[in-house]
C-alpha cells in the first residue's frame, strides 16, 4: 500500500521501544473507551486506559495489551507511551486470573481507593481476555 494512507507509529515503554511502524490505522484503549486513529487525523491527546492496542501495518495486524500511559497524534505521527505493552502470547491466563481475584477483594472505600480497585479490575479482566482465558 502507498504510504500516502500510513502514518507513523511508535510504541514506547519506560524499557525500550516495542514498535516503530507504518500504520494504516490503529485501534486503542482510551481512558474512557476506545480509539481509532487514520492518517491526517487531528491533533490529539489522550489517557490510556488498560486493554487491547490493535495496529494494521503492512506486515498485518500487531496487537499488544497496553496498560495507561498516554497517546499523540501531531503530523502523522502517533506516539504511544505506555506502562507495558505485551503481545498476547506474552500473558499468562492463570496470573490474570490471580490478579482478578485480588483485584476484587480490595476495598472500595472512598473515592481514590474506588478508582484504584475499578482499575484493577480492568487491567486484570483485559488480560484474561487477551490471554484467551474468560470474559469476565
Amino acid at each position: 500500500m502507498s504510504n500516502e494512507k500510513t502514518f507513523s507509529l511508535s510504541l514506547v515503554t519506560p524499557e525500550r521501544v516495542v514498535l516503530e511502524a507504518k500504520a494504516h490505522s490503529v485501534v486503542l484503549p482510551a481512558y474512557d473507551g476506545q480509539l481509532g486513529v487514520l492518517r491526517n487525523r487531528a491533533p490529539m491527546l489522550t489517557r490510556l486506559g488498560a486493554g487491547r492496542l490493535d495496529a494494521e501495518t503492512d506486515e498485518g495486524t500487531k496487537t499488544f495489551f497496553v496498560d495507561g500511559g498516554f497517546a499523540q497524534m501531531v503530523e502523522n505521527r502517533l506516539t504511544v507511551l505506555t506502562e507495558q505493552a505485551k503481545r498476547p502470547e506474552e500473558l499468562d491466563a492463570a496470573a490474570a486470573r490471580q490478579a482478578l481475584t485480588e483485584a476484587l477483594t480490595l476495598p472500595a472505600g472512598d473515592k481514590t481507593s474506588h478508582e484504584a480497585r475499578k482499575r484493577a479490575i480492568a487491567r486484570a479482566r483485559a488480560q484474561l481476555r487477551m490471554a484467551g482465558g474468560s470474559q469476565d
